[in-house]
């Protein structure tokens, strides 16, 4: 009898075991997945939070852009700020905004677009205020282009064409090229070098406002030499195409410029209203 009853001690004891490990066992599993719920919700609240920081990341560096686009608002070179680049950055923006990462390259974009406009606008400061080749060249193109327009002295013949004193090219619009024999050549004056300067500057206005030029060449046929032409005729006082520049006493020579043709006053009147139009404005982003 007294078997019989330690047996049913025993089962009892080793069920009760059973019956306590399966409860730890399910407690376990509960606890593991609490803390798998736990880990699960830190990782989201972690990915939030990088998400809100990368979210302020894009604004401040958009707000870095903006205020370096400030010194430059009014000046006539529409391209020097890329705003179809900005905008089209801003809209891939709205399409990351629940991607931190494609956010942070976003805003290391706009950061470096902003850099770079740093960059020119001391280089601008810097140039105004020398000119390195104390030439009549680089003295006109410095006040003309408030410190944008570079002045380079090379041999253009083979970029420029043979006979070409000047010249500006549509990749680097803020650099006029110049043949480096104007610089003693015995029939160039000062005024001339002026002229041809008011020339190129010109076509600067011309490659860096696109849309403006595009809609002003209509009143030139299309050519933008003669609008260039124009563009001096009209603003520099006294200009001609057509010069005498003294050899001696009894002799000099006669020195033509530009293209052969001086516009009218309704091509001049075209040519103040491009000016007038043209000019670096801040737009409204992310409307």
């Amino acid at each position: 009898m007294l078997s019989v009853v330690l047996a049913v001690v025993v089962l009892a004891a080793g069920i009760a075991f059973v019956w306590v490990i399966m409860r730890l066992d399910s407690a376990s599993e509960q606890i593991e997945r609490q803390q798998n719920r736990i880990t699960e919700q830190d990782r989201r609240l972690e990915e939030q939070r990088d998400l809100i920081e990368r979210k302020e990341e894009f604004g401040a560096a958009v707000s870095g852009l903006l205020d370096a686009v400030d010194p430059l608002v009014g000046l006539p070179y529409d391209s020097l700020v890329p705003w179809d680049r900005v905008e089209t950055i801003v809209d891939d923006a709205w399409a990351h905004r629940w991607d931190a990462a494609g956010l942070r390259r976003d805003a290391n974009e706009i950061a470096a677009l902003t850099a770079s406009l740093t960059y020119e606008t001391e280089a601008a400061r810097s140039r105004v205020a020398t000119n390195t080749s104390s030439s009549p060249w680089e003295a006109a193109l410095d006040r003309l282009g408030a410190g944008w327009v570079s002045t380079t002295f090379a041999d253009i013949a083979a970029d420029c064409g043979a006979d070409a004193l000047a010249c500006v090219a549509s990749t680097d619009p803020f650099e006029v090229r110049v043949a480096s024999s104007t610089r003693a050549d015995p029939k160039m004056t000062d005024w001339i070098r002026t002229g041809v300067a008011y020339h190129e500057y010109a076509h600067v206005l011309q490659f860096t406002n696109p849309r403006a030029t595009n809609l002003a060449l209509t009143a030139f046929d299309g050519d933008s030499e003669t609008m260039a032409d124009c563009y001096a005729l009209t603003f520099l006082d006294g200009w001609s195409l057509e010069h005498e520049v003294p050899v001696d006493d009894l002799s000099y020579w006669e020195v033509s410029v530009g293209y052969g043709y001086s516009c009218d006053q309704a091509q001049k009147q075209v040519i103040r209203d491009w000016v007038s139009g043209l000019g670096v404005a801040k737009r409204s982003l992310g409307g």
